[in-house]
């Protein structure tokens, strides 16, 4: 059974360069990391491209869909003058979550991810819809159902919550002062 609950996570990438951005003020260029090969990288660089200039930022994409390629992109931050980078939410780069964040450490880059466990695992800061109020709005929605409700005549949910998470080891090791505003507004710091 499929529920008909959204991630928004596209929605979501503008948000996250806002955020990111916190962390990096006197960043002018952002990168963006995308995978080629999802058709959805398209619509995610047409957005992300609107929001940086939004916000006076040069948008660099950066395109992977290998590990090797990782290594690369990585290599060429510096020269492209980027102060900071955002991971797309890209599930195939799940598997290479290690190699991101170790990556993005080595290159002493700030960087935000789209889900939380890149931040428990070593990541700077990450922003999403919150697991745990999905898993609730998805109780509630087959409650609808075992109460007689038919699928398809019930709403698509959105998600109403979104967890801000920050990894203060992470942002001493970059060197970064985290802002106290940022601090306030996290919903979960990781020390």
């Amino acid at each position: 059974m499929s529920t008909r609950s959204s991630r928004l996570s596209v929605t979501l990438e503008p948000k996250r360069l806002e955020l990111l951005r916190e962390f990096s003020p006197k960043a002018t260029a952002i990168g963006l990391l995308v995978n080629p090969t999802n058709p959805r990288s398209e619509l995610v660089v047409h957005q992300m491209d609107e929001a940086a200039r939004g916000l006076g930022l040069k948008l660099q994409v950066l395109k992977a869909s290998t590990e090797a390629e990782l290594d690369s992109v990585f290599a060429s931050l510096a020269h492209l003058g980027v102060g900071a980078l955002l991971i797309a939410q890209e599930p195939s780069y799940n598997r290479w979550r290690g190699q991101i964040i170790a990556l993005a450490s080595s290159h002493a880059i700030p960087t935000m991810y789209a889900t939380r466990d890149y931040t428990v695992a070593g990541g700077l800061v990450s922003y999403d819809a919150s697991r745990i109020d999905q898993m609730h709005q998805v109780g509630v929605y087959v409650g609808r159902i075992l109460k007689g409700e038919k699928p398809a005549d019930l709403p698509v949910m959105q998600p109403t919550k979104f967890d801000l998470v920050i990894n203060l080891k992470t942002a001493k090791a970059l060197g970064l002062d985290v802002p106290p505003t940022m601090l306030a507004r996290a919903d979960e710091v990781i020390e």
